[in-house]
């Protein structure tokens, strides 16, 4: 485990709380393993939904690009897909609270997630292309499931992030909450699907994802190309100018 990540367990619900505010909680390779090794355990923990946070007043700044350059991900055993293969496949219902940025894997884990509850200064932005990489968390496919086409291209492909506003009218989020509000609604929320029949309620969260062996497939296929991208001269690059503008 890692002190950036905090799991509490209280009345069916696991919180997950991204704890490193310092770097806008930006995620290395044992948060993933963290908070994969927490999506894992918590059915057989008694727990009945789980609630993703931030600490200080973000979501995620996305991957940490250092600690990522320093270990990449080689394959599926990587931390960083057993987060997302474990965000795919769990049976619980998922809430999440989203406060500021949620770069990167900060939104496209939303899109695995049954409830998501916003602050009106969230900012939604998957700049991958823009890095020299692709989508991942099967967001390919589900981004534009859920907000169509000519949106998800506007994420995806143009790099524009959304705020709040923007992110309820797409789909994307569930409501938006005053940021005073947000993580007791949220919670709320998380204890309100726990205190439900547990059966019915996975069943339920499984009649209304059917294709999970596509998403999975999916996260596979991306992840490769995703690596290939990786080593890939354009990446590099983009990962140096971003690396030298965070120094200015």
């Amino acid at each position: 485990m890692t002190e950036h990540v905090l799991v509490n367990d209280a009345d069916g619900v696991r919180t997950i709380t991204l704890n490193r505010a310092d770097k806008r909680n930006a995620l290395t390779a044992a948060m993933y393993a963290a908070m994969a090794e927490a999506l894992k355990t918590a059915p057989d923990a008694g727990i009945r939904a789980v609630l993703f946070q931030g600490a200080g007043g973000f979501f995620t700044g996305g991957n940490d690009i250092g600690d990522f350059l320093a270990n990449p991900p080689a394959s599926d055993d990587a931390p960083v897909f057993q987060f997302l293969f474990a965000l795919a496949t769990t049976p619980l219902p998922l809430v999440a609270a989203v406060e500021g940025m949620a770069v990167g894997v900060g939104t496209t884990m939303l899109l695995h997630c049954d409830l998501v509850y916003a602050s009106p200064d969230a900012r939604l932005h998957v700049p991958f292309v823009d890095l020299g990489l692709v989508p991942e968390a099967a967001s390919s496919i589900l981004m534009p499931r859920t907000m169509g086409h000519a949106q998800a291209a506007r994420m995806l492909m143009l790099g524009e992030p959304l705020g709040a506003e923007e992110a309820l009218a797409t789909g994307i989020l569930s409501g938006i909450v005053p940021a005073a509000d947000l993580a007791a609604t949220a919670l709320a929320k998380a204890k309100a699907l726990a205190a439900k029949p547990v059966g019915a309620m996975r069943q339920t969260k499984a009649l209304m994802r059917p294709n999970q062996a596509e998403v999975l497939a999916t996260m596979k296929k991306e992840g490769q190309i995703f690596g290939a991208c990786l080593r890939s001269p354009e990446a590099m690059a983009a990962f140096q100018a971003f690396m030298m503008k965070g120094k200015k």
